[in-house]
């Protein structure tokens, strides 16, 4: 087997991985029934991947912001057809979600290491009260597209990736595959972090976050996404540079809750395999996306009360074993803000 380049069949859906894929797509696109498809990008994810676009019925620019309001702005142009996303977490998670809420077949080529290809884990279009959440019948992860974000932004990317891994452990489905998947993603995205500029360094980057997606879409996630999405939806904070920020603080919280699973990331990330060194070793990997604080991606003081008031009205806060209290998420994202003037990460008591 060759790890830069398979096939992976895992039920309905097929995984294409390899240097050439998206020259690939049309073909396995055609071959899976997607014809006279909408397709769901950006300007610069359909600049890197015209081929799809040649082929494509309609080609659909989603806008910025929440993906409830961009899947909402583009889903009456897609017209019943089959969703094809090309680009990052958002466009894809857009396209999911259109794909729940009319029945219809998605694939998705992605463009960042976001890990949404690799789950059914999705909000709905603005205006959809019912929920039924699908992830893409068919994924084609070429590392050279998915890893050609700047440096800054690709490091931020891979973070959210090696958030995934981290949550994957102690998920509310968390088991063996699933750890497996997690814990070797999480060694593969430190290897693409600090080698990046390499040429092994994107093939790292880029199976490691589709073996982080797998693992998080079979455990589930816990306190760092729900916080995370939280945050992110209560400040609009970009989503992977905060997600890059909050990761060691939340793993702080965690160690003391789940000291086996965090022990064993450590030793995956290349530091001592105790709990205590899985924050800090993140936090040295995190440094990479060029962000170290809340405070410089916009988040204030103020934003405090409501993140953690929202976060705690979260039910999915209840996958989180022994679920932080107010005073916990108020401590942790006060960390977050400003942790410069709090160095150390101070760990949850056992």
């Amino acid at each position: 087997m060759d790890e830069h380049d398979f096939t992976w069949v895992d039920g309905e859906r097929l995984i294409r991985f390899g240097p050439d894929a998206a020259a690939e797509a049309p073909d396995l696109l055609a071959g899976r029934g997607f014809e006279r498809y909408a397709l769901l990008t950006t300007p610069r994810a359909a600049a890197q991947a015209p081929a799809l676009a040649d082929r494509a019925a309609e080609v659909l620019d989603v806008p910025d912001g929440p993906v409830p309001d961009a899947a909402a702005a583009v889903r009456p142009r897609v017209r019943g057809r089959p969703v094809v996303a090309l680009g990052g977490g958002r466009v894809i998670d857009a396209a999911k979600g259109i794909a729940g809420a009319d029945g219809l077949p998605c694939a998705a080529v992605p463009t960042t290491l976001s890990g949404a290809p690799m789950t059914r884990l999705h909000r709905m279009p603005a205006g959809v009260e019912s929920w039924n959440l699908v992830r893409p019948s068919l994924v084609v992860a070429e590392p050279g597209l998915m890893a050609s974000q700047p440096a800054g932004a690709r490091a931020a990317s891979a973070m959210n990736a090696l958030a995934h891994a981290a949550e994957a452990l102690y998920g509310p489905l968390a088991n063996p595959v699933a750890e497996m998947a997690g814990l070797r993603a999480a060694r593969l995205n430190a290897q693409g972090l600090e080698t990046d500029g390499e040429g092994e360094a994107r093939p790292a980057l880029a199976l490691g976050s589709i073996l982080a997606g797998y693992a998080v879409g079979a455990a589930g996630f816990a306190l760092h996404h729900t916080l995370g999405q939280t945050l992110v939806r209560v400040t609009g904070a970009p989503h992977a540079k905060a997600y890059a920020v909050l990761l060691p603080h939340t793993l702080a919280a965690m160690a003391g809750r789940a000291p086996r699973e965090l022990a064993h990331l450590a030793r995956a990330l290349g530091a001592e395999p105790r709990a205590e060194a899985a924050p800090g070793r993140v936090a040295e990997l995190a440094a990479r996306s060029g962000v170290a604080a809340l405070s410089e991606l916009g988040v204030s003081e103020e934003s405090i009360e409501p993140v953690v008031r929202e976060t705690l009205a979260r039910p999915d806060l209840a996958n989180t074993p022994d679920p932080p209290s107010a005073a916990e998420l108020r401590t942790l994202l006060e960390r977050a803000l400003h942790p410069s003037e709090r160095r150390s990460l101070r760990l949850r008591a056992p």
